[in-house]
């Protein structure tokens, strides 16, 4: 191939350009995955213990050569345990974005519309959290989407029901025994309640946000579910998705970001349709 410039004794050529620029789109995209989590320390100190030993190895040093080299012939292995979490966040990323994404795919295909006649009623979950917000009995509500979040539903209790505001209220009524943890939707119905959602690990997560905030922004880290939170200390309706929070919700926002969120329903309403608190995506 004919080199597109010379400097020094490199020969830089068009592949070479676009080589780079694929390296910095990959490592721009690593960062944006391990910012603001412990993992990036991890990363910055493995890559510390990297550049000590081509230091070492250049200067010499058999024995801590040795040494090193044996530490870092288990690099791939232990970064694969330790990041991962961050691999599959990673991973889920490239899915979502990839052509062969379900809800790109397949959009313009027969079953699909059978697919959106199916939908949720989403008044059930409007009402019973207009109703909790007003008493302040907190709430966490998961509406999974591409995965039917079976390892999340299997750590609570199934109950395998048809959605009803009452039963929503039963559940998160602060006397029952099931309403501490995530409540499960899935294919238009309670799956399981009670269940246990991953806490975010994100720094960045304001202070005044609690735990069922923090678990929905977790749960949404790695999935690509929706989930209602409503706040037992201020009665706030929210919803996150994308490691995105909207708080302060009314119920016609609610509906509003729920459509869109769900259905991919393009909002109608003028209305401020929340605040966007903070992301963490």
């Amino acid at each position: 191939m004919i080199p597109l410039f010379t400097i020094g004794f490199l020969e830089i050529n068009w592949l070479d350009i676009a080589d780079i620029l694929l390296v910095t789109v990959l490592l721009y995209q690593l960062y944006k995955v391990l910012t603001g989590s412990v993992a990036l320390k991890i990363f910055v100190g493995l890559l510390s213990v990297y550049l000590l030993y081509l230091v070492v190895k250049a200067a010499g040093m058999e024995l801590l050569t040795i040494i090193l080299g044996q530490f870092m012939g288990v690099g791939v292995l232990a970064m694969i345990i330790l990041f991962q979490q961050e691999i599959r966040r990673f991973l889920m990323m490239i899915g979502k974005s990839s052509p062969f994404n379900k809800d790109n795919f397949f959009l313009g295909f027969p079953w699909r519309k059978a697919e959106t006649e199916n939908r949720i009623n989403l008044t059930p979950f409007i009402e019973a959290a207009k109703s909790l917000a007003g008493k302040n009995t907190g709430a966490l509500i998961v509406f999974a989407r591409s995965s039917e979040l079976k390892f999340y539903a299997e750590s609570g209790d199934l109950i395998d029901a048809v959605v009803s505001k009452r039963l929503l209220l039963s559940i998160f009524n602060k006397t029952s025994p099931l309403h501490d943890g995530a409540v499960i939707i899935a294919n238009n119905r309670i799956k399981a309640a009670r269940c246990i959602l991953p806490v975010t690990e994100n720094n960045d997560v304001p202070a005044s946000m609690g735990l069922r905030h923090r678990a929905a922004i977790g749960l949404s880290e790695v999935t690509d579910s929706v989930v209602l939170v409503v706040s037992e200390e201020t009665g706030q309706i929210s919803l996150v998705r994308n490691g995105e929070v909207y708080r302060n919700l009314a119920a016609a926002d609610l509906r509003s970001k729920l459509n869109h969120f769900l259905f991919d329903i393009e909002p109608k309403s003028t209305t401020p349709a929340g605040e966007k608190s903070v992301s963490v995506a």
